[in-house]
């Protein structure tokens, strides 16, 4: 071990090369001696508490606050980047961000803005945004099990939801309908401005899209393989899924028309979402002593979904 080297090498330097060449049999006296010479460079080596010229490196914690300040808004330049990590107790020049952005492979502002990602277009156009998306139920009818697909929206920004229409033959025209449908002006759910994301099923046919863009709605198709861009339809289906349709056994079209309608109403007015602070997307209009009334349960589909609220005075 180097305490153990420490050692025969104090010793060795007392004896001499000549007397260590009698005495030693566990390494040669050049050994020993290279030892030693070692020992005195490093007691004069100052190399660890050395100060080297230029700018200490700034410390880590800042340097994870500037990366995503410049990630998140990208019209900010390095000034910018200064004033708002001020707010937060840092002070840093430019020329350190700059350096900071470009050991981070992220370019200056004027680069950095010409770009947007998916998500940043979510997130500013949440009002505007219309997600849409298929699904599955497995119908009895007279001719056995049959597939039927389920078309319908979410609206992004208030999560209400709207069945399009179920089939079990998604072919274009009844895409193109289902287009005009949502559409019209009076009671259609899709209204002049929106923009209607959807991933890359065939099943969004050409004449689909035109019919949607002629009403003034914008079809987005969205990149491959990038299911989380689609999370709000998403996530209707997995609770349409798990809170009826898994639980029931379907015989006829119209009983699974009736049980979309049902567990949607339920879902606007007696289903609370985390999504809007735990609150229901069409809360009631309380009076006042509301609280004294008797609780009572209102029920959907056999039971499956359930309402608790206070009985109306």
């Amino acid at each position: 071990t180097d305490g153990e080297r420490t050692t025969l090498a104090a010793l060795g330097k007392r004896l001499g090369k000549k007397a260590l060449a009698e005495v030693m049999s566990v390494v040669k006296p050049e050994t020993l001696l290279a030892w030693h010479r070692k020992l005195i460079a490093r007691k004069f080596d100052g190399s660890t508490s050395r100060r080297y010229p230029g700018r200490p490196r700034i410390d880590p914690a800042i340097e994870q606050v500037i990366v995503p300040f410049a990630k998140e808004n990208r019209t900010w330049g390095y000034d910018r980047i200064v004033g708002a990590l001020k707010n937060v107790g840092y002070t840093v020049s430019d020329q350190t961000v700059g350096n900071i952005l470009k050991r981070h492979g992220l370019p200056p502002a004027p680069e950095r803005k010409k770009t947007t990602t998916w998500r940043e277009f979510i997130r500013s156009h949440r009002e505007l945004l219309v997600a849409t998306d298929f699904f599955t139920a497995e119908v009895w009818t007279r001719s056995g099990l049959v597939t039927y697909y389920i078309l319908f929206f979410i609206q992004v920004g208030s999560r209400k939801v709207h069945i399009a229409g179920l089939t079990p033959n998604p072919n274009g025209a009844w895409m193109t309908q289902i287009a005009r449908n949502s559409t019209m002006t009076e009671w259609g759910f899709l209204t002049p401005g929106q923009h209607v994301i959807h991933d890359r099923d065939t099943k969004y046919c050409s004449t689909f899209q035109e019919t949607l863009k002629s009403a003034g709605v914008t079809p987005l198709t969205l990149p491959p393989r990038c299911p989380n861009l689609n999370a709000h339809a998403e996530r209707w289906v997995r609770s349409v899924k798990d809170e009826v349709l898994s639980r029931l056994i379907l015989f006829g079209e119209d009983a699974l028309q009736q049980v979309l309608n049902e567990y949607v109403t339920h879902y606007h007015q007696e289903r609370h979402h985390q999504g809007k602070g735990n609150e229901l997307l069409l809360p009631r209009v309380r009076k006042e002593g509301w609280d004294t009334n008797p609780i009572r349960a209102r029920e959907r589909l056999g039971g499956l979904l359930k309402y608790y609220h206070r009985e109306a005075a």
